[in-house]
């Protein structure tokens, strides 16, 4: 068994990994970033390290430090959660390479459904059909305009090294082919270290429904049941399910043979997912995530089988130790995932802050994952997942009426949540019968209602006989009491008290009032600067796009006139409030 991991991420899927390595008996090791340095999952480590840096390309993407701290800290394993380089073949195989193990699956198979567009043409040879696309790399936008004309818009531009909807555009015309792809290899290069990108068809009312896999080295492969995770928002997951409701048994046992079937053909090994959209009877291979999932607590729920404790067995050698028949499903789980987004008006913008209040539901059939607890800070730099809250019932609608109650008792202060959007889609109608889609929430939902959040300072107070500080030695985290005398001068920052300041509305991507001073809405940088000095612009053009906590959002201006000046350039770093632009 495997004595010490590495955990090459953060956040609450770190959290998540520590845990179940703590219920083993394994050391865990955490890095982090200069951002991070009092994180969650920094406090829960047995040890940490620094990467240094504040973007994720200076720290949890910077191979030759992690590399380092891997020998530094004698680690026999590296576990990459999600995101980042959990599905990278070159850090992989960096790893490997160090004779440490790599708690995923093969390079290879990496490389073969890591990238999408291999991945495609795998499935294909293994008799599985795919959603109707080109298998190769987008060159120009010509390519998105002639294939839409071929197969009918709307189309969507994916990335090819990525998943989660990031990198992922929807192109409804030849008008918007360029700036999209644009737009998508951006955010692929910023998300997941590759620009490259591929096209599909645009399915208009999926459902998305995945198969979680567990393979090992003795040959075993088995599906251990779908999700439903068609609740999305920008192409990303807001809610999922499982077992998935009104999903005929012929389908589900045709698309678990045919996950078997794809993680067979690249040589799939540990747990990972191959996701499907299903339409009017039919179903279409989406991709396959060689990692664990965000949502894989509902499967937990549902089989009673912690996936991370298999990983790390799996990892060690072990042989999976039941067989396909012996899987039986109990009850019905749902989770929602908490975001630090505005969702007022359906904006869903980001909004990172400090937490200064969190309260935690519990009770029966109630779980809670989060990274973050009060006082900690959701930096702009990171995805915005905060937490996910899934629960259990012995049936979905028991399941259902358990959420509302966890998510009425969960208060988030400091940042906005996409809670309140949660509580509109449960209790709406066509998530009730489960006949909602990909494309529901964006297309049908009316959170016009929501009010919108703002932000709480960080307050101030006086310092005290013993100070407990963290220290770096040698790039190693140790924590040290130090007792200094009182002093009223001696002020520290106190995280965990805070004052809330009045909620303020984001505007980011809509039109506002009508003033002419463009502001962005929330801190971030400043990706594309898409209008010049002179130009006319009209109401809702965009000015800026900003990318803050990994989204791109449109900055556009609220009334029609010429662009005065422009302030900002590519690169520049902003802050909420800060003009961009005035037009007059």
């Amino acid at each position: 068994m495997l004595k010490k991991v590495l955990i090459a991420n953060r956040g609450e899927i770190a959290v998540r990994v520590m845990r179940t390595c703590r219920e083993m008996g394994i050391s865990t090791v955490a890095v982090y970033s200069e951002l991070d340095r009092d994180a969650l999952h920094v406090r829960l480590a047995d040890e940490a390290y620094a990467l240094g840096g504040a973007s994720a390309t200076e720290s949890y993407l910077n191979t030759p430090v992690i590399l380092d701290v891997i020998q530094r800290c004698g680690a026999d394993a590296v576990h990459p959660g999600y995101g980042f380089y959990s599905e990278n073949t070159d850090f992989a195989r960096a790893i490997t390479d160090l004779g440490v193990t790599f708690i995923g699956p093969p390079p290879e198979a990496i490389e073969v459904m890591g990238d999408k567009i291999s991945s495609r043409l795998a499935v294909e040879k293994a008799g599985v059909a795919g959603v109707p696309g080109r298998s190769k790399t987008l060159e120009s936008p010509d390519e998105i305009v002639a294939f839409g004309s071929e197969v009918g818009w709307p189309v969507a531009i994916k990335a090819a090294f990525g998943g989660g909807g990031r990198g992922m555009k929807v192109v409804n015309g030849p008008d918007e082919a360029a700036d999209a792809l644009e737009s998508a290899q951006r955010e692929s290069l910023n998300y997941f270290g590759r620009s490259e990108c591929y096209l599909e068809k645009y399915l208009t009312w999926p459902r998305h429904i995945e198969m979680q896999i567990l393979a090992d080295t003795h040959d075993n492969v088995l599906w251990l049941g779908e999700r439903d995770c068609s609740a999305q928002r920008r192409h990303q997951k807001l809610v999922e399910e499982s077992p998935a409701p009104n999903f005929p048994d012929d389908i589900r046992q045709a698309m678990g043979e045919a996950a078997v079937k794809v993680s067979r053909a690249c040589g799939y090994v540990n747990a990972g997912t191959v996701e499907f959209m299903y339409q009017e009877g039919e179903f279409f291979f989406l991709e396959m995530n060689t990692r664990l999932q965000v949502e894989h607590p509902i499967t937990e729920w549902v089989t009673g089988l912690d996936l991370v404790e298999w990983q790390l067995r799996i990892a060690s050698g072990e042989e999976i130790g039941f067989k396909q028949e012996d899987i039986v499903h109990r009850g019905h789980a749902i989770e929602v995932r908490i975001n630090a987004e505005d969702p007022a008006g359906g904006r869903f913008s980001p909004s990172p802050g400090t937490i200064t209040r969190f309260d935690q539901p519990s009770g029966p059939g109630v779980r809670l994952d989060a990274g973050y607890m009060e006082g900690d800070t959701v930096s702009q730099y990171y995805d915005n997942l905060i937490a996910k809250l899934a629960v259990w019932g012995l049936d979905r609608e028991k399941a259902r009426l358990r959420l509302l109650r966890a998510i009425e008792e969960t208060v988030i202060e400091g940042v906005a949540t996409t809670l309140p959007a949660d509580v509109v889609i449960l209790t709406n109608e066509k998530f009730v019968n489960a006949t909602h889609s990909t494309n529901w929430v964006e297309s049908e939902l009316d959170f016009s209602e929501l009010p919108s959040y703002g932000h709480a300072p960080v307050s101030v107070g006086e310092g005290t006989v013993r100070k407990d500080v963290t220290a770096e030695v040698n790039g190693r985290r140790v924590n040290v009491a130090l007792w200094v005398p009182e002093s009223s001068d001696d002020v520290i920052a106190r995280p965990h008290s805070t004052a809330a300041k009045p909620r303020r509305q984001h505007h980011s991507g809509v039109v506002g009032s009508g003033s002419g001073t463009v502001s962005v809405p929330m801190q971030g940088t400043i990706v594309k600067v898409s209008v010049e000095v002179g130009q006319e612009v009209e109401a809702g053009e965009t000015i800026v796009i900003l990318e803050a906590m990994k989204m791109e959002n449109n900055v556009n201006a609220e009334k029609a006139g010429v662009v005065k000046s422009v302030k900002v350039h590519p690169g520049d770093s902003v802050s909420a409030g800060d003009v961009v632009a005035v037009i007059e």
